[in-house]
């Protein structure tokens, strides 16, 4: 039996409690009831269960017949259901307060994500396509060296993750970062999936759907925003 995922799992949690952690400690925790890190971590289990159980089902292996094999790694997680249950208990979790804790926490998810691919290392499944470049490698026993993927991956994560640090501090409209951050989330999927071994040709299309519905929201929540603040500059005749 392999729990291997549940290193890069472990990978992830650390990443994402980091970068809460630094951002609580430089006075840019969450303007909002809501606990960053508990919302978060919720999430991003939800999310894990689904895209196994999705994996699992998609495999041909029934869940209630085999509920230890949801910790095992034999087929992986689905990515978007993994996605889709997270964003959704995420939503669900943080209620009316979604665009503030979305923005708190979008370094941090970013950050998580890069600690997931970069947990490849733990299950040897770095690799992707052939490749000549000088960085490609081999799996033991083989002589093609391949692309390792994953870890591109995980450097674009890494490179999102700080620039979102870097665009909190200008304080965007709430909601307009966490809409970014999933936009880049999904692009640094769509960018890496020609490298990784064929999985399915409606990964791309749906990878390509997250980076237009994080844009959409981002240009949503910038929109709400500029309405609000019209409102607010009205003189209030009532006082």
């Amino acid at each position: 039996m392999e729990f291997t995922l549940l290193w890069a799992a472990l990978v992830a949690a650390i990443a994402f409690y980091g970068v809460v952690r630094w951002e609580a400690r430089r006075g840019n925790a969450a303007d909002c009831s809501r606990d960053v890190w508990d919302t978060g971590i919720a999430a991003a289990l939800a999310g894990l269960v689904a895209g196994r159980l999705a994996a699992m089902i998609l495999a041909g292996t029934n869940p209630l017949t085999r509920p230890g094999d949801i910790l095992v790694v034999r087929g992986g997680v689905d990515t978007v259901w993994a996605s889709i249950g997270a964003l959704a208990a995420f939503a669900v979790l943080a209620r009316r307060e979604l665009a503030r804790l979305a923005d708190a926490a979008a370094a941090a998810a970013l950050a998580g994500l890069a600690g997931w691919h970069a947990g490849c290392l733990f299950r040897d499944a770095c690799l992707g396509t052939p490749s000549d470049l000088p960085w490609a490698y081999a799996l033991p026993g083989s002589d093609i060296t391949r692309h390792p993927v994953e870890l591109y991956a995980a450097a674009l994560f890494v490179i999102a993750a700080f620039a979102a640090l870097v665009a909190r501090r200008r304080f965007p409209p709430p909601g307009v970062l966490g809409g970014v951050a999933l936009a880049a989330a999904a692009a640094v999927r769509l960018a890496t999936e020609p490298l990784r071994p064929a999985l399915g040709t409606s990964l791309p299309a749906w990878y390509a759907a997250g980076v237009l519905a994080g844009l959409a929201a981002a240009a949503i929540a910038f929109k709400f925003r500029a309405l609000i603040s019209d409102k607010l500059q009205e003189p209030d005749y009532g006082t």
